[in-house]
């Protein structure tokens, strides 16, 4: 659960960060479409002035020369405005007449030829403006190629002029240059346009940090505004060899429209973490309830059981006090089976009590094994002796496949003897009337495995994952017929793992069960 919030507080950082390295970058992007349009703008403005004026003189007498050229020195040239109707429009052209005279052939020639009307200065910025000349013959198509490459070239040369001159005037102040209203009309279009927060502020600061001021300035500019906090773009970035002047642009809510945009994706991470962080809280509650709970439980457990211990311990002496005829003398036959009661069960409530012990000191994990190294079969054959008496008595069958060699396992002797105790009397409980369990101790070249086999009611398929848990019981319905506590097979789950050891489980409903150990052989 801690691991999954902190992948969700960095998966909301990461994308606060995405969101605003993109919303800086778009700020950045738009600032400098703005100060190339500014300075775009600007241009115009000054183009617009040479436009306009009127250069019908200039142009008239450039056609007089390239055409002078054309003729002997006799010759004149007149040029006068036609218009013509063509396409459905009216097209102004200029009909120029040439006339010369041969002195000694006494001819005179004379040549007229009409071409487009290109002297309207704004016609040679326009791309898509095409000059159409009507040839007419040799003298027009190379009256044309002159005149169109000589205006031309003009043309580019003046353009280029205007716009070193009006780009890089050092006699003219910033301040005059900039119209501080045009660009703040600007800024709040493309704001509009990129659909960005309105509060905001700019300024213009050259290369020394200085702000620049102004008479008068719109409220959005504002002279105090952080510059290392504030997105920049040059205010003339066309202009090289200039003083560079920066536009600075600052929002003021900007982590509220990074969080806008953040949108669905941000309210989904903030209420699975507060989710996630209640979630941990509750869990972390209950556990430490549940563990305080947990050791009252085995404090209590452990106190009755060291309480139960006296009583059981004084009834076990009174009951040999009873059968010895030293101390009380002879007793009547009567009253034997009634002391041998007393003393069977007292040893059965001492066993109860004992197991409820281990189960406590497993439970708190203060069980040290007392690891000595011991032979196993010899082990297997004194608990066989003890449960073949019981066995017989009850009219069943013990069968045992013991090798003859010894087999010397390092381990606690005492918890083995207890763990094979446990198992036998789970076999010997729920078997049938007809008694038959096996114990069998075999070695391989990996394994020593002891198995326990009964034949007696067996273990549904959905019960065989929980038998090891403390206090299960299979479910019998509300048939009591077999005694215990559920503790005897978790001490043996218990005492396996504390021994690094593995047991398996093998039953059928009303075929029995097999439980075998696996001891890894140390090599």
């Amino acid at each position: 659960m801690f691991s999954l919030l902190i992948i969700q507080f960095f998966q909301t950082i990461q994308l606060y960060d995405r969101k605003s390295k993109e919303f800086k970058n778009s700020v950045h992007t738009v600032l400098e479409r703005i100060a190339v349009h500014h300075e775009k703008a600007l241009d115009v403005r000054r183009y617009l002035q040479v436009i306009n004026k009127n250069f019908n003189g200039e142009y008239k007498e450039l056609i007089k020369k390239e055409f002078k050229n054309l003729l002997s020195p006799t010759g004149s040239v007149q040029i006068k405005d036609t218009v013509l109707f063509q396409n459905g429009e009216l097209n102004k052209y200029l009909l120029i007449e040439g006339k010369t005279f041969d002195s000694i052939s006494g001819l005179s020639t004379e040549q007229k030829v009409l071409a487009r009307d290109v002297r309207h200065f704004q016609q040679l910025f326009d791309n898509n403006s095409k000059s159409k000349i009507i040839q007419t013959n040799k003298i027009a198509y190379q009256l044309d190629q002159r005149i169109i490459q000589h205006i031309f070239k003009k043309a580019k040369y003046i353009n280029e002029i205007m716009a070193q001159s009006f780009r890089e005037n050092i006699f003219q102040k910033t301040e005059d240059r900039v119209d501080i209203n045009f660009l703040d009309s600007v800024i709040r279009q493309e704001m509009i346009w990129s659909e960005f927060p309105h509060k905001y502020h700019y300024k213009i600061c050259n290369e020394r940090g200085q702000t620049l001021k102004f008479p008068i300035t719109p409220d959005k500019y504002l002279s105090t505004i952080d510059t290392v906090k504030s997105a920049k773009a040059f205010l003339f970035p066309q202009n090289i060899l200039d003083d560079k002047w920066s536009l600075f642009l600052k929002f003021d809510n900007e982590n509220q429209y990074i969080f806008k945009e953040m949108g669905s994706m941000m309210i989904v991470n903030i209420l699975l973490m507060v989710f996630i962080l209640i979630s941990i809280i509750f869990m972390f509650n209950t556990i430490l309830s549940q563990k305080k709970l947990d050791e009252l439980k085995n404090d209590f457990i452990s106190n009755m059981t060291h309480e139960f211990k006296t009583p059981i311990s004084t009834i076990s002496l009174a009951c040999e006090a009873l059968n010895d005829i030293d101390v009380v003398g002879k007793i009547e036959a009567n009253y034997i089976p009634f002391i041998k009661m007393i003393s069977d069960e007292n040893k059965r409530l001492g066993n109860l009590v004992e197991n409820i012990l281990q189960s406590s000191v497993l439970d708190k994990g203060e069980l040290k094994l007392n690891k000595t190294e011991f032979d196993l079969v010899e082990l297997c054959n004194e608990l066989i002796n003890s449960y073949k008496m019981k066995i017989d008595a009850l009219n069943g069958q013990l069968i045992t496949r013991l090798p003859h060699e010894k087999i010397m396992i390092f381990a606690d002797r005492f918890q083995v003897s207890n763990l094979i105790n446990n198992l036998m009397d789970n076999a010997l409980k729920y078997s049938k009337k007809n008694i038959k369990i096996t114990l069998c101790l075999e070695q391989s070249s990996a394994h020593i495995c002891l198995s326990i086999i009964d034949e007696g009611i067996g273990i549904s398929k959905e019960y065989l994952s929980k038998i090891f848990d403390k206090l299960f019981r299979v479910p019998t319905g509300n048939i009591h017929n077999v005694k215990g506590f559920g503790l005897g097979l978790n001490y043996v789950k218990s005492i396996i793992e504390l021994h690094a050891w593995n047991i398996q489980v093998k039953s059928k409903l009303n075929s029995g069960s097999t439980f075998k150990i696996l001891i890894p052989i140390n090599k």
